[in-house]
């Protein structure tokens, strides 16, 4: 797999530091042989579900612990077992208890978010699941780019407790709809560039725009599996890999670093 992608200009020498340290790759796993491959094609993390064609829904502990037991990389895990964008009560105290439970297995974080019935972050979900796992880093879920005004998702998330990333890929479309209004954001906010873990059909052309703008976090879902398949393919090393020096090359060309 060759990746190819425009080379923007590079970043001033008086950058800030935030936009110096090196970009983080997460990768999404279902099986342990998707760990493997993942860790051997030099991802940074790992991001364990379970029904990804449905929008992702947390796996049983068993299939954490086996995924753990192929990687000594830090796995986070989603946790997410209703249908919808939004959480009960009875919701939060099972995905508590579970997340303990993957806690206790070795996983290092979570994946959850949650919207209200008008479709804005909702703060009192969020915080309390948050609360009941304190300590836990977190990121929100791409459910993130269901909310219905955008300026003020950014502005609420922000709120969260324990919060270091928001999956996202600027529209529940996906970057090819909504990447080009995420990177304007993210070049005027530098906040939202640091918080940003870009997801959601992550494409190679925007990837040295971000990481010029200071995004340092990248998921990849189905960009990670031979003909983009969820079903029909596993994490291919070599794609991982390829993504990984993508990642690399841009951060150094940014940087004004010359490279092979």
């Amino acid at each position: 797999m060759t990746i190819v992608s425009p080379d923007p200009e590079p970043i001033a020498s008086s950058a800030p530091p935030a936009l110096l340290s090196d970009p983080l790759l997460e990768v999404v796993v279902l099986h342990p042989r998707d760990a493997e491959a993942a860790t051997v094609g030099q991802a940074d993390r790992l991001l364990a579900l379970a029904e990804p064609e449905l929008g992702g829904r947390s796996p049983e502990p068993a299939a954490v612990s086996a995924i753990l037991r192929e990687t000594d990389l830090p796995v986070r895990v989603l946790l997410r077992l209703e249908d919808g964008l939004g959480l009960s009560v009875e919701g939060l105290t099972r995905l508590a208890g579970l997340a303990r439970d993957y806690l206790t297995l070795g996983a290092q974080g979570v994946v959850f978010g949650f919207l209200d019935r008008d479709l804005e972050i909702d703060r009192t979900a969020c915080s309390a699941l948050a609360q009941e796992l304190a300590g836990t880093p977190w990121t929100f879920a791409r459910a993130f780019d269901a909310a219905l005004y955008a300026d003020r998702a950014w502005r609420d998330v922000r709120r969260l407790p324990g919060l270091d990333g928001v999956s996202s890929a600027g529209s529940t479309r996906g970057f090819a709809a909504g990447g080009d209004e995420l990177l304007r954001r993210c070049a005027a906010d530098p906040d939202v560039a640091a918080l940003l873990v870009a997801a959601g059909g992550l494409t190679t052309e925007h990837v040295p725009w971000l990481i010029r703008t200071g995004v340092r976090q990248f998921s990849l879902g189905e960009e990670a599996r031979p003909d983009g398949s969820w079903s029909k393919a596993y994490v291919a090393a070599d794609y991982v890999r390829a993504w990984r020096m993508l990642l690399d090359d841009a951060h150094q060309r940014a940087l004004g670093v010359p490279v092979d």
